[in-house]
């Protein structure tokens, strides 16, 4: 493995290349949605256009905006273009502007998503003998496990620790270690007095990097 690279690949390739692949997985998409979503079909017919008018990535300022309301007038799977026996994970948004952001994920997507943040972390530099503590939330919104699934993926080991509870985060990231933060921004900014009272300080501490959003 080619250094801070997981897939050289897909992240080397030639520009012209990359291009030929986004063209032919944008065409995939839509002729996806076209037959299998109603509701993104009937947007397309109302704009005069089908999936013959879509050829390359120059052609993707012709398809419709995904609205945040398009989202919640067809909650909760009206979106889906896999039939719900495809349909192994379902997570939501917190809703707390209305209804609930609604993703369904299949096996191929669990597959990508651990694949896409293989990448990530290891372009940021995690590998194999990092300990990668995870302090976004687990639960119905998608939080950590996207992480965790790419930290697995690439051989690191993962503490799954969730958000929250301060004294036990920095208690645990003294105790094992853990030389990666994946959390929140704001979440570091808050320790500084906590990391004192256990008798710590960011210089005595493993964790060399965050990956913070």
């Amino acid at each position: 493995m080619t250094k801070n690279i997981w897939n050289p690949h897909f992240e080397t390739m030639p520009r012209e290349e990359m291009r030929t692949v986004q063209s032919e997985r944008l065409r995939d998409v839509v002729e996806r949605v076209y037959y299998n979503v109603p509701y993104y079909r009937e947007r397309m017919q109302s704009l005069g256009m089908g999936p013959e008018n879509i050829s390359s990535v120059d052609d993707i300022h012709k398809l419709p905006f995904t609205t945040k309301q398009d989202l919640r007038d067809n909650y909760p799977f009206g979106l889906f273009a896999v039939p719900m026996s495809e349909i192994i994970r379902v997570h939501a948004s917190s809703g707390t502007t209305g209804k609930p952001t609604v993703v369904g994920y299949t096996r191929h997507d669990i597959g990508l998503w651990s694949e896409v943040m293989a990448r990530t972390l290891t372009s940021a530099g995690a590998g194999k003998s990092d300990f990668i503590q995870i302090a976004y939330g687990y639960g119905l919104f998608t939080g950590g496990l996207g992480v965790h699934y790419g930290g697995e993926k690439i051989g690191a080991s993962v503490i799954p620790i969730s958000g929250g509870n301060t004294k036990r985060q920095l208690q645990l990231m003294k105790d094992f270690g853990s030389t990666v933060l994946a959390c929140t921004r704001l979440m570091p900014l808050i320790w500084r007095r906590p990391l004192r009272r256990v008798g710590s300080t960011a210089m005595n501490l493993n964790c060399g990097w965050g990956l913070w959003r």
